[in-house]
């Protein structure tokens, strides 16, 4: 099938992600028309949950597998939205809709790349295409969950909205629940271990925490104090104060290092909450960076988490559209990102495969 029929089918298929409802765990019927794409294309799938997934007609095991993943479920939509989150429809080259930027245009882009070089002989590596649930609450039955099912992945290409240029290397996610004692009492009788007042100096170690490592890709380590809760009412000093604390980890540590430092150095108690979510990287020398580079494409670091989290291989994220509109109202996705979507993830493997 020529490019251009390609491209046509795929805008077809996100109209109709649009218009179907898929909010996290609730992804069944988009699964279904997902699966109906591979039927089109005469494309064997296997279904796990809302998660489903196809491998390209000459697999051979000798070989080693590219990833090509994105996500079918959606946020619900906020109260700010003026249109129908539901209602995909095209206004000055804008699709609009739920989920048609993050990430519907990225997934129908890759289903198409994917079923482009379906039936291609003498590739390189295998190609393993997974269009997966629960990427939005980081569930269970999410590609995480998925991974254990599927056959082993040497690198990947996780689509997300970048505006078409490559992001080398993600942030990961840790956040931590902290505890600061003191002696609790009547508001009225002295106290010099005041557990509000001690936080004071916890707050300023936080504020002025720096992590020695800073990444080239990504920066410095981000730590942040996000939530505070104490006392039960006026007269009482409470016992304790909690916190929360959420810190964005550059690629340079593993979240078990991060976590490792603050519990010995910070002057409170803490407890993380998962260590799962890591930040991720490619080589920039790597030849799918490289065909990327060699299309004009630029290299950055991603600040947002997606399924690359769930990842030990190296993996890029790319893809049309632009992270800045994920999640807000009136969400869209302009027609010319996917068709210029599709034209370089095609040109990009092209550049890697063969």
């Amino acid at each position: 099938m020529e490019q251009k029929e390609l491209t046509k089918k795929a805008i077809a298929l996100l109209k109709q992600l649009i218009s179907t409802p898929s909010f996290s765990k609730e992804e069944d019927k988009t699964a279904n028309l997902i699966k109906a794409w591979f039927t089109s294309f005469s494309i064997p799938f296997t279904r796990e949950n809302n998660n489903v997934y196809a491998k390209n007609k000459h697999w051979d095991n000798s070989k080693p597998t590219l990833l090509l993943n994105s996500h079918h479920d959606t946020v619900k939509p906020n109260k700010a939205y003026t249109r129908d989150p539901f209602l995909a429809e095209v206004i000055d080259g804008k699709l609009y809709g739920l989920g048609s930027n993050d990430a519907g245009g990225c997934l129908v882009s890759l289903l198409a790349t994917f079923s482009h070089y379906y039936a291609e002989e003498n590739l390189n590596h295998n190609i393993l295409m997974v269009a997966s649930a629960e990427e939005e609450n980081a569930g269970v039955n999410s590609l995480r969950g998925l991974l254990p099912s599927l056959p082993k992945i040497d690198v990947a290409i996780v689509g997300e909205p970048t505006l078409l240029n490559l992001a080398i290397a993600e942030k990961g996610l840790l956040v931590f629940d902290a505890v600061i004692k003191g002696t609790p009492s009547h508001a009225a009788h002295p106290n010099n271990d005041n557990s509000i007042y001690n936080t004071i100096e916890v707050l300023e170690w936080f504020k002025n925490y720096k992590f020695e490592k800073s990444s080239e890709a990504l920066g410095d380590v981000k730590m942040t104090v996000t939530q505070i809760n104490a006392g039960s009412q006026h007269n009482v000093v409470p016992a304790q104060v909690e916190l929360v604390i959420d810190v964005r980890v550059n690629d340079c540590y593993s979240n078990k290092e991060i976590a490792d430092i603050l519990k010995a150095e910070a002057p409170c108690f803490l407890q993380e909450r998962s260590l799962r979510l890591n930040s991720s990287k490619i080589n920039k020398d790597h030849p799918l960076v490289q065909s990327g580079i060699a299309l004009g494409r630029e290299t950055y670091g991603s600040p947002t988490l997606s399924d690359q989290a769930a990842l030990t291989c190296q993996s890029l994220k790319l893809g049309p559209g632009d992270s800045t509109r994920s999640h807000s109202a009136d969400e869209y996705i302009y027609i010319h990102e996917i068709e210029e979507g599709i034209d370089l993830y095609i040109k990009i493997l092209k550049g890697f495969l063969q």
